[in-house]
């Protein structure tokens, strides 16, 4: 099967992190190996797409991240821990309707099965 990259995920990917997140907070590239694991290896997602999403999602109050207290038993810098806020739970349902509607008219365009 092809990958997903980039252009295919534009419009789709706040709504992507606010669903892994949901599954329990998590650092950056915690998030991108739970997107990846989700998409079975074929969503290939870069840090320069990641990141800028989650600064829009927490300026827009949609998730909340905090500096990890300490490493944990590993080295290195502390990581920013990524969570999600009541605003990102109530935008993820939206995100989940919309994706459901979309499908449904495109579904309905190219002729696939409802």
């Amino acid at each position: 099967m092809k990958t997903i990259q980039g252009d295919q995920l534009r419009g789709h990917l706040e709504t992507l992190i606010l669903s892994v997140l949901e599954r329990g907070e998590a650092h950056g590239l915690e998030i991108l190996r739970r997107l990846d694991q989700a998409g079975c290896g074929l969503l290939h997602l870069k840090e320069g797409s990641l990141y800028p999403a989650l600064y829009r999602l927490e300026e827009a109050g949609k998730i909340q991240a905090v500096w990890e207290e300490e490493p944990r038993g590993r080295r290195g810098a502390r990581r920013r821990i990524y969570g999600l806020t009541s605003k990102g739970k109530r935008e993820l349902a939206k995100g989940r309707a919309d994706w459901a509607r979309f499908v449904q008219i495109i579904g309905g365009i190219v002729g696939a099965p409802a």
